[in-house]
């Protein structure tokens, strides 16, 4: 019983491999350059996500979340980088 307890921890303790820590990963190899290309892409989704729910136009529901916070998600990693090169640390 109490190993079971103990590899519980151990599993809890590590850090999750989800989808958003490999999209990370991927993100931060990318150069400032290519990142404000990805936000540029992300935001017209969004717009686009916006007009289809004014226009009255299937949408799925949960896309409006996954691009907000794919958004929140590449502007959070560009900045790390800003000032990563500006030579500040936290």
């Amino acid at each position: 019983m109490a190993a079971k307890k103990k590899a519980a921890k151990a599993a809890a303790a590590e850090p999750k491999k989800g989808a958003g820590n490999e999209l990370a990963g991927k993100l931060r190899a990318k150069s400032a350059t290519e990142l404000n290309d990805e936000l540029l892409k992300l935001r017209k989704e969004q717009f686009a996500l916006r007009l289809q729910r004014a226009t009255g136009q299937a949408v799925k529901p949960d896309q409006f979340g996954k691009v907000r916070k794919s958004i929140a998600r590449l502007k959070t990693i560009a900045r790390e980088a800003q000032l990563k090169s500006a030579g500040v640390n936290k």
